[in-house]
């Protein structure tokens, strides 16, 4: 616990019903975060069962200086993925971080599974076992509507994580919501709570937390602070436009993937661009506790459910992740249409990106004649089309038939099962982000610790490269695991990712020194290569060997700006990141 000499976690049995707090000097060295809570999955997994075995842990990890300092909001999760088998790391912001420091815990460790649906309710002296029986077959909304008004918490100062009917039907690519516009998305956190009977967590606490050197905190704060939300600053255009400004920007340079990564443009990229979205639908913008930039973009969505023009309205979230997923990449040209299908993810509580890249992969598998409607889609599943993609992914979150149940393990596992791999648009068994930029994109994803394009940014390294200018497989090599080995420090505290900018090794050093915890670069350069080569021995553990993996041939078909990829240098670029992987955590 930040100005304490130990860690705080907190242990949940789901099958006793029980719960014991430990005081942890020995996990000081991991800092925070996803530090504690790599460590903490490693203690607690068990490499030999599946990843949805009862005994298998959840961890959710706040930073070590979490809603200390302004746009420090995430929490991590650690878990064993349904998805890809191996490492599940996932964060959120919203209010999460900031409910666990005000109840007392650095990190939670979810163990067993309940003998009926439960969800918990955690303050700074209890874990409180509530049945959620009525809350089964409920979606996120109905879910958190519920606890609100049933569970005593201060408004702000509370936060409710719950997951839809996907988790609760262990669809491998499940979701948990955070609050509302926030979740934990990638790898299948959603699936592990259904798994557990676990339909939500509500977390609160009016813990105090005590500044031993007031001035010099606030001062640091202050400075901090003026940077994150000056006008025309480094985090202006997060709340300007937010992310989905990159969507001209990429289609402009051919790297939007798009139509199942078919092609990498849209025509008309203004009609769906952020300017669009911003002028026509956005209704307002949120911040996590403890950021004063206001990243989360609102729109409204109007559903019309009646003739004679009758509609409600939803504020539906929207950034660039979810534009490509559920726009582009399904072929999708309307505002409102994008909309719908965003907040019908929502409802089901799947991960947006996967639930894109699926609905990708099945309506060119049905176009190819590879699978039929009468035996497998149901429904005539096509690009472009927003109803019958609404409904395909309630027929995924349901489980409906045979067919369902497989694109519910993931695109990677489906195409195992009815072919269409080389289109199957996964790297590591993880659906692919936003991005088709060149080798960066594409092995940055291969060989990062969660198959995630933010542990290492590879589309960055493409972008910064000049025409013409040669690649050579051992720099683009460095470049990755230096960035990955960065941010393994950057999230042991937790940062939000969009204020890597603000929090350089000075700025960070100057925050460790404000709060009594004296951090030179050499220390966070060690506790940074702890912390990844922790997660190397637990993907080692679980049978991960990056030589193995399979990449799609359409990543090397379909051009990038700088044209196609060439498979044998793509898989260079592997082999020497993998001579690097071994200096940091040898075989």
């Amino acid at each position: 616990m930040i100005y304490e000499k130990f860690i705080r976690v907190l242990y949940v049995d789901m099958t006793a019903q029980t719960s014991r707090v430990e005081e942890r000097e020995d996990l000081m060295p991991y800092i925070g975060g996803v530090g504690i809570g790599v460590k903490l999955l490693e203690e607690n997994m068990h490499p030999d069962l599946p990843p949805l075995a009862p005994e298998q842990p959840i961890v959710l990890a706040m930073g070590a200086l979490s809603t200390v300092f302004p746009v420090i909001t995430k929490t991590v999760a650690l878990f064993v993925s349904p998805l890809t088998g191996e490492l599940g790391e996932s964060y959120a912001g919203g209010r999460l971080a900031f409910s666990m420091l005000q109840a007392g815990y650095d990190a939670l460790v979810i163990t067993g599974r309940a003998s009926q649906p439960f969800y918990l309710a955690i303050d700074e002296t209890s874990v409180k076992f509530r049945d959620a029986r009525p809350l089964w077959n409920t979606n996120r909304d109905d879910a958190g509507r519920y606890i609100r008004d049933n569970e005593p918490g201060a408004r702000g100062k509370r936060s409710i994580i719950r997951i839809g009917q996907a988790g609760e039907n262990e669809v491998a690519f499940a979701c948990v919501t955070v609050d509302r516009y926030r979740h934990f998305g990638r790898l299948g956190l959603g699936a592990a709570f259904g798994s557990k009977l676990l339909k939500a967590v509500h977390i609160s606490g009016e813990r105090s937390l005590p500044v031993h050197d007031f001035k010099q905190y606030f001062g640091v704060y202050r400075q901090l602070y003026a940077i994150a939300h000056k006008p025309g600053g480094v985090m202006s255009k997060y709340h300007d436009q937010g992310t989905p400004i990159n969507i001209e920007a990429l289609n402009a340079i051919g790297a939007l993937p798009t139509r199942n990564l078919q092609t990498t443009r849209v025509d008309e990229p203004e009609k769906i661009s952020g300017e669009a979205f911003a002028e026509n639908d956005l209704v307002r913008k949120q911040a996590c506790v403890g950021c004063p930039v206001g990243c989360i973009h609102i729109a409204q969505y109007r559903r019309a459910f009646a003739d004679g023009y009758e509609y409600e309205t939803h504020g539906v979230g929207y950034d660039y992740e979810l534009l490509f997923a559920l726009g582009t990449f399904v072929d999708l040209k309307e505002r409102q249409d994008i909309l719908a299908l965003i907040h019908e993810v929502e409802l089901c509580g799947l991960d947006a990106m996967s639930a894109g890249v699926a609905l990708g992969w099945a309506a060119e598998m049905l176009d190819r004649g590879l699978v039929n409607v009468e035996e497998h889609t149901l429904i005539p599943v096509k690009f472009g089309d927003v109803d019958s993609l609404k409904q395909t992914l309630r027929y995924i979150s349901s489980a409906e038939n045979d067919f369902y149940r497989a694109l519910g393990g993931g695109v990677r596992h489906a195409a195992d099962i009815y072919g269409g791999a080389d289109f199957a648009m996964q790297l590591g068994g993880n659906e692919m982000p936003g991005y088709h930029t060149g080798y960066g994109s594409v092995v940055g994803v291969v060989v990062s610790a969660r198959h995630s394009h933010l542990c290492n940014a590879g589309y960055s390294i493409d972008q910064a490269l000049k025409p013409g200018e040669p690649i050579e497989a051992a720099v683009v090599a460095k470049k990755l695991l230096t960035e990955e080995l960065e941010r393994c420090m950057l999230n042991s505290l937790v940062i939000c990712l969009f204020a890597r900018k603000v929090y350089d090794r000075e700025t960070v050093r100057k925050c460790f020194a404000a709060v009594g915890r004296e951090m030179t670069d050499d220390e966070l350069d060690e506790a940074a290569r702890r912390i990844y080569a922790t997660k190397v021995r637990i993907k080692r553990a679980l049978g991960y060997d990056n030589k193995q993996v399979k990449i799609p041939k359409r990543f090397f078909q379909t051009p990038t700006s700088y044209g196609a990829l060439d498979e044998g240098f793509a898989q260079e670029i592997i082999d020497e990141f993998n001579k690097l992987v071994n200096e940091v955590s040898p075989v």
